[in-house]
């Protein structure tokens, strides 16, 4: 019996030891899409809640558009551990009156390696100057981002 019992509680400890490690997918950091546009996601409140800043990559093709503030909330960790996620962009615009909105909504995923990826759904949404406009003024996209180390 004696023997019995060592061999469980080493079977045991072993299993503790290689059981994979749950990764928790946190969104403050740096990011980058596959557009090359950056965002930075500062520290999560206490309410999921965060705030950073947008910078529009070469994609963008508009030079009109400045580093953007977004404000976002991301599912808790504690309940799923690649948590979806949304934020909105209001952008910043040089000598324009245009005003431009973009949505993202998506989730963060942890690979087996432990790297970090962002997939999103986005709707970016320009001003219409009046309802016959509108059909024009929604476009529709996604974008993955890449965590800058």
């Amino acid at each position: 019996m004696g023997r019995s019992a060592f061999a469980l509680v080493l079977a045991l400890a072993l299993a503790v030891c290689v059981a994979p490690v749950e990764r928790k997918c946190l969104l403050s950091g740096s990011w980058q899409s596959d557009t090359s546009s950056r965002m930075v996601v500062f520290i999560l409140d206490k309410d999921n809640r965060f705030s950073g800043f947008y910078l529009p990559g070469p994609a963008a093709g508009d030079s009109e558009l400045l580093t953007s503030p977004l404000e976002g909330s991301q599912q808790d960790t504690g309940l799923a551990p690649q948590p979806t996620f949304s934020f909105t962009v209001n952008w910043r615009l040089r000598d324009s009156e245009t005003a431009r909105t973009t949505v993202f909504l998506g989730q963060c995923y942890v690979d087996t390696n432990g790297e970090e990826t962002l997939h999103a759904l986005w709707l970016l949404r320009e001003a219409a100057d009046n309802p016959a406009e509108d059909w024009k003024a929604t476009r529709i996209g996604t974008s993955i981002f890449t965590r800058i180390k």
